[in-house]
């Protein structure tokens, strides 16, 4: 399971005054401890400062490479914000994220191809959010067909099939679910993500429903997620699912969790 830390990110009240503060020793603290965890990439974003969206991201960058040597997930929409931040990133990028929207597609690809990064591809076009699993994977096949012709290999795509709050719709979960079914049933090797704690907004208790869609999404192909990795019971569900899906041989990573204590 490819792991993103999920908590360096403004929409976040005490990251957004860190940012604003240049708070560099908290900033740090959240990106040793989500280090510490095994997380593969730590997203970082500052997509709420509309206009300094660049200056605040390329700090948010160097100031959490300065304290982790791992790789980071640069959380823009913006074209201009990612490419002054891959100046200053090392190591192989995570870019989030492109879609097939035709003037946002051609703004990123380009920052794909020169820095061999990999990128999270969302299931969005030109005509907005899909609502079904089959307009989902027909954005998806669209997006697949033009990242293969720039020369974008599988392995370097994420797929994010969208995942809407059911508190809005209780169709929701299961139109997400299928349509990562649709794409692990592709068999091209790409990976499938999402962010993942947007499946309990609005409702109570949002870690028991976040930590239950995460095991049934899984089991549908699932193999990355956005998610807090500090919190225990996730990570444990994480371990367990993997020996159980057979992906993880003969429990090999589960039983290291286990001598470390991390599956108390």
């Amino acid at each position: 399971m490819i792991i993103i830390g999920e908590l360096i990110n403004s929409t976040r009240v005490p990251i957004k005054k860190a940012i604003e503060e240049k708070n560099v020793s908290y900033i740090q603290d959240i990106a040793r401890k989500q280090a510490e965890s095994g997380v593969d990439y730590i997203d970082v974003n500052a997509g709420a400062f509309v206009y300094e969206e660049v200056e605040r991201l390329v700090w948010l960058t160097e100031t959490v490479q300065e304290a982790v040597d791992k790789p980071l997930a640069l959380d823009s929409p913006r074209a201009e914000a990612l490419k002054e931040a891959l100046k200053v990133h090392r190591g192989t990028p995570l870019i989030n994220s492109i879609t097939a929207e035709k003037e946002r597609y051609e703004a990123i690809v380009p920052l794909v191809k020169k820095y061999n990064a990999r990128v999270l591809a969302l299931c969005m076009g030109d005509a907005g959010m899909p609502e079904t699993a089959a307009e989902r994977l027909d954005v998806a096949r669209q997006l697949m067909a033009d990242l293969e012709r720039d020369g974008v290999a599988p392995e370097n795509i994420f797929f994010d099939p969208l995942i809407k709050p059911i508190s809005v719709d209780g169709a929701f979960a299961f139109q997400a679910l299928e349509t990562i079914a649709g794409i692990a049933g592709w068999n091209k090797g790409v990976h499938i993500t999402c962010g993942l704690s947007n499946i309990s907004f609005g409702l109570p208790h949002r870690g028991l429903l976040n930590r239950a869609f995460l095991v049934m999404a899984m089991e549908r192909g699932l193999d990355s997620a956005l998610v807090d990795p500090l919190d225990r019971e996730m990570i444990k569900l994480i371990k367990a699912s993997e020996v159980l899906l057979n992906r993880d041989a003969y429990g090999a990573e589960y039983l290291k969790a286990s001598r470390a204590g991390l599956l108390d």
